[in-house]
């Protein structure tokens, strides 16, 4: 019986561990295979993911963030969400108060903590989804196609990684009537 007891609470605890670990780097960010380490200037991340047929998107974190721990354990392990970070996007994994270098598009440099005050980020996560093409002039705030400050569920990173990816931000449809339609239509 005490055996019994003792196996079912094992498998209890080994059921209630995630899935997937993400792997946490000394500088207690989360560091999934789809991460890629660049020199960080913006206008050859631009490039380079545009040679790849990627989107380039910016990942804002913070060591201890909850949220971003909530994100890496419960809605990028989805198999479509990963696919898309993977094949998709070129995901460059930025510090919010972190010292690395970073270039913007009109060529300033400043560290992570810095650009990020430059860049309005306060929040992590934060997601900034770059333009397809580097503008002739501004900052990446500024030429940002968009911008999701927060953790969301799988649902509506899914839905907003693929808006992006079919440039919804062209359009006329706003994000969130994009997500009432793919919920409707998905429904019936």
């Amino acid at each position: 019986m005490f055996r019994t007891k003792v196996k079912a609470a094992l498998v209890a605890l080994l059921l209630a561990l995630p899935a997937h670990a993400t792997p946490v780097g000394d500088d207690g960010l989360h560091k999934p295979d789809w991460i890629v380490e660049t020199f960080r200037d913006m206008r050859d991340d631009l490039e380079d993911a545009a040679a790849q047929g990627k989107r380039l998107l910016l990942m804002f974190e913070q060591r201890g963030c909850i949220y971003c721990t909530r994100m890496h354990e419960n809605v990028y392990p989805d198999p479509e969400i990963t696919r898309m970070l993977t094949e998709d996007y070129m995901v460059i994994q930025i510090n919010l108060f972190g010292n690395v270098p970073i270039t913007d598009f009109d060529g300033t440099t400043l560290d992570e903590r810095d650009m990020a005050r430059r860049w309005g980020v306060v929040f992590t996560p934060t997601l900034i989804f770059a333009p397809e093409s580097p503008p002739d002039a501004g900052t990446m705030r500024d030429a940002a196609v968009m911008i999701m400050p927060g953790a969301f569920e799988r649902g509506t990173t899914r839905l907003m990684l693929r808006w992006v990816l079919e440039k919804g931000y062209d359009g006329e449809e706003h994000f969130q009537h994009y997500v009432a339609r793919m919920l409707r239509d998905n429904a019936n």
